[in-house]
């Protein structure tokens, strides 16, 4: 999710509280288009009383993920500063910020500082943030708006619209005719909606300034109004959204912030400035301020995204491999099927044995009564042949597909066991988390031939561990990130009345709830079986079925995979995958 009107509204009230009337004591340039700067000074308590401390704050003017925030960790810097880090350490080293604050509620942050020149003259500077996408930049002015410096130089080859340049004039690019939402009223806000012939959180988003769709879909679910209707609002309905986007803008204007990130499955969907009541309170964790928030969500975004980018080599060679299991599997069973007429061809030889007698030679065609069913039955023959060549012939192709069927069912059967392996490598893949995760993978992979050992490979000692978790009522469970530690659990660490759970008929971990021969409540029960949902092929596929049983009734697949495991006897239910809630020990 970008940053929106409201959540960089979020950000300067932190940034006022903390860093205003702080001076800036370092500026580092840690990326190309990043700065921290390190700020000491005073910020306020509630009474209003000076607080003194020390800030770093990150300025990311990357195009991807521009972010603004206050952390308490250090980035390491290049041994050699970047031209316009100098430049700021040259005239704002020491500076005092005199102010901190967003336009017209736009993507933009600006800094008003103060500081002395080598005269000893006071001067005033500006430092602009503009957190616009790829079109974000971090710009120096001076107290007139004319541009020292910049992160970015956007020359007129690059942009018609502006040009951001040293020596030339600063301004806000236009938001074409988008409004300030924090200066409207009924009238004109009736008057810019019904202007739009569109669904009502397009008109809400697509009018005012600095309002994300996720924050429009939030106005529209507190108004009682479908976001993505297509019918034209009556003024009841008009009312009605006003209403809600007044109590959302009335928050902004009295900075009543509550910073949350809304989740789904587990995984961080959306954040949100505001309290958003779409979502329910299990699937929200609140945090104490926007920078903890900002920190928190885009660390477990990236930590998603980093481990993804590290499993492609491995989740090629388990796609490659499937796909050519697959192919070869679809051909082995329309070839079995081609096996279902021997039972016909060995009918056919055995009644021409019976009535070859009574059957002309160079007929094309026999009917003869079928002892079997009781009916007529029209046989082909060939002409050239007589009737027990006929029947030998087709003795033949019964003896030749019987051959085939038995082998073919052999190699379907390795190839299918085949494939439901390589589907749960994928699925261990998609749990991963931590390259270690990834190691014991590629162990596991090498040990079944997928990857092909290069020279004496030492045994290595892994440091990946199973998800933990701890349900409501105190049990703990466990949960397998892949084959090698689905084993582990079921047949070391499981004793013979904890409680198994698994997906039906598809991959997924194995989960074992430790009972300590206590009966577990129906809630554990669900929450397990929530575990087995969510580390499963079906994750987030709405209700799956999971088997579950004592593990002392679970016994190893003979011929089968590590991990792979017969059961019979077991209770079933349905349930979702969602595992919000559910306290997870690291």
């Amino acid at each position: 999710m970008a940053f929106d009107g409201i959540t960089i509204s979020a950000i300067v009230q932190q940034l006022r509280d903390c860093c205003l009337d702080g001076r800036i004591n370092k500026i580092a340039q840690p990326e190309k288009d990043e700065l921290m700067l390190t700020i000491k000074g005073a910020r306020r308590d509630s009474d209003g009383n000076p607080v003194y401390g020390q800030y770093k704050v990150v300025l990311s003017a990357n195009s991807t993920l521009p972010l603004v925030y206050i952390t308490q960790n250090n980035k390491v810097s290049p041994a050699q500063a970047p031209v316009f880090c100098m430049f700021l350490r040259k005239h704002i080293q020491n500076a005092r910020i005199t102010d901190i604050y967003q336009p017209d509620f736009e993507r933009v942050i600006v800094f008003e500082l103060e500081h002395l020149d080598e005269m000893g003259d006071l001067k005033n500077k500006k430092l602009i943030v503009e957190l616009m996408g790829k079109y974000s930049n971090i710009i120096f002015t001076d107290d007139n708006d004319r541009i020292l410096d910049s992160i970015k130089h956007i020359s007129g080859l690059v942009s018609s619209v502006r040009e951001v340049l040293p020596g030339c004039d600063y301004f806000i690019p236009g938001s074409g005719e988008k409004l300030n939402p924090l200066n409207t009223d009924e009238a004109q806000f009736a008057d810019v909606i019904l202007k739009r012939a569109t669904e009502p959180f397009k008109a809400v988003y697509s009018s005012y300034t600095g309002i994300s769709p996720m924050i429009a879909n939030e106005i529209c679910y507190m108004a009682g109004i479908d976001a993505a209707s297509t019918l034209a609002l009556d003024k009841d309905g008009i009312h009605d959204l006003y209403e809600a986007f007044f109590s959302v803008m009335k928050r902004v204007k009295e900075h009543a912030y509550e910073p949350e990130i809304l989740y789904e499955n587990g995984i961080p969907k959306e954040y949100s400035m505001v309290p958003v009541s779409s979502y329910s309170p299990q699937n929200i964790k609140k945090f104490e301020s926007a920078s903890e928030l900002i920190i928190a969500f885009y660390e477990q975004k990236e930590k998603v995204t980093r481990i993804r980018q590290k499993s492609v080599d491995l989740r090629k060679i388990v796609t490659t491999h499937l796909e050519r299991d697959v192919k070869k599997y679809d051909l082995q069973m329309k070839q079995l099927k081609d096996t279902e007429k021997m039972d016909k061809y060995k009918v056919y030889g055995e009644l021409l044995h019976t009535y070859g007698y009574g059957i002309k030679e160079g007929v094309k065609s026999a009917e003869v009564d079928n002892y079997y069913t009781g009916e007529k039955i029209l046989i082909p023959l060939d002409p050239e042949l007589n009737a027990m060549e006929n029947a030998g012939k087709y003795f033949d192709k019964y003896s030749k597909l019987k051959r085939t069927k038995e082998a073919l069912e052999s190699l379907t059967l390795e190839v299918k066991n085949e494939i439901d392996h390589l589907e749960s490598i994928l699925t261990s893949l998609d749990i991963a988390e931590k390259e270690e995760d990834l190691n014991e993978i590629r162990q596991e992979l090498i040990q079944n031939g997928f990857i092909k050992k290069r020279g004496s490979v030492k045994k290595e000692r892994f440091t990946s561990r199973p998800f933990h978790y701890i349900s409501s009522d105190g049990f703990h469970m466990y949960v397998g990130k892949n084959n090698l530690q689905n084993e582990e659990l079921t047949f070391k660490l499981a004793t013979g009345n904890d409680w198994w759970f698994h997906v039906k008929g598809m991959p997924g971990s194995h989960v074992i709830v430790k009972c300590e021969n206590k009966e577990l409540p129906d809630s554990t029960f669900e929450e397990a079986a929530r575990l087995a949902a969510h580390y499963s092929k079906g994750s987030g596929d709405g209700q799956v079925e999971i088997d579950y049983i004592q593990k002392k009734h679970v016994k190893k697949s003979p011929g089968q995979p590590v991990g792979f495991v017969i059961y019979h006897t077991n209770y079933s239910m349905l349930i979702d995958s969602d595992i919000t809630g559910i306290e997870r020990i690291d």
